[in-house]
């Protein structure tokens, strides 16, 4: 895995990326997106796709952190990593977020639900799980099993847990509310060992990122324990400290405004 540089404390990178809504992304950002998800889906080293959605789960050792104090700093290291390695494949291209607040009466959205797109076979609707990463061996790509319209997080929901102040009070409640999505999709995200296989899990779990954001803007003087910022967030080369600002990261969602108007603005 490539290391990671991290900008000095404060010192943002000259141009940063903006993640957008799956909604809201133009059919160009849409193109490039799909055309990036499915140039790592052809690659079997650890550029590609399959290595990076191994990481959460199988093939063993499972990686990533639930139901922790580094649930929030792993994923989204995870998620800053696999990022990075779709831009080493189209350059610019930001993982969008799914607003399941937005689709709360709709369900996944039709991005990820078409078979085919731009007369090719569609990289959101499903993906290949390499041999390591079934459960069974049947098991060859990945399924989804949605629950009925109307399930889905709403945005009252989410806004009450944006009003904590006390970070793991937060955490703990958005994981909650992160599990009832994986549960609702079904098949494959379903499951810790093969959710990440599943193309609209790094959308659903951009969409965590972003509520760990406006939860950030909310709340200026709170935050990640002192105790936890030294932590290391295996096996990236990564701390916590290294994830608590998004903008060093080089990338942003543009929320100043939609942290005033609520978890589904965007």
């Amino acid at each position: 895995m490539s290391p990671v540089v991290s900008p000095a404390p404060g010192q943002a990178p000259q141009r940063l990326r903006h993640r957008r809504s799956v909604r809201r992304l133009t059919t160009g950002q849409l193109a490039d997106f799909r055309a990036a998800v499915a140039a790592v889906q052809t690659i079997s080293d650890d550029r590609g796709f399959q290595f990076w959605a191994g990481i959460h789960g199988l093939p063993l050792p499972i990686s990533c952190t639930h139901h922790s104090e580094l649930f929030l700093p792993w994923h989204r290291a995870y998620l800053y990593l696999f990022e990075k390695a779709l831009q080493d494949q189209v350059p610019g291209v930001t993982l969008p977020w799914w607003d399941w607040t937005k689709e709360h009466a709709e369900g996944i959205p039709a991005s990820y639900t078409k078979r085919r797109a731009e007369n090719k076979r569609n990289p959101l609707y499903d993906s290949p799980i390499q041999p390591g990463g079934r459960e069974r061996p049947s098991q060859k790509r990945t399924t989804r099993v949605p629950g009925p319209p109307g399930q889905l997080p709403s945005a009252g929901q989410v806004e009450a847990v944006l009003a904590n102040r006390d970070f793991l009070t937060f955490q703990t409640q958005l994981e909650s509310i992160h599990d009832g999505v994986h549960v609702w999709v079904g098949g494959t995200m379903e499951s810790i060992a093969t959710a990440a296989y599943d193309p609209i899990f790094w959308a659903h779990h951009a969409m965590i990122d972003r509520l760990w954001y406006l939860w950030q803007l909310r709340h200026p003087g709170a935050g990640v324990p002192p105790r936890l910022l030294d932590r290391a967030l295996a096996p990236f080369p990564m701390t916590v400290r290294d994830t608590l600002e998004v903008t060093g990261l080089g990338y942003d969602y543009a929320a100043s405004t939609a942290a005033a108007k609520g978890p589904g603005h965007g």
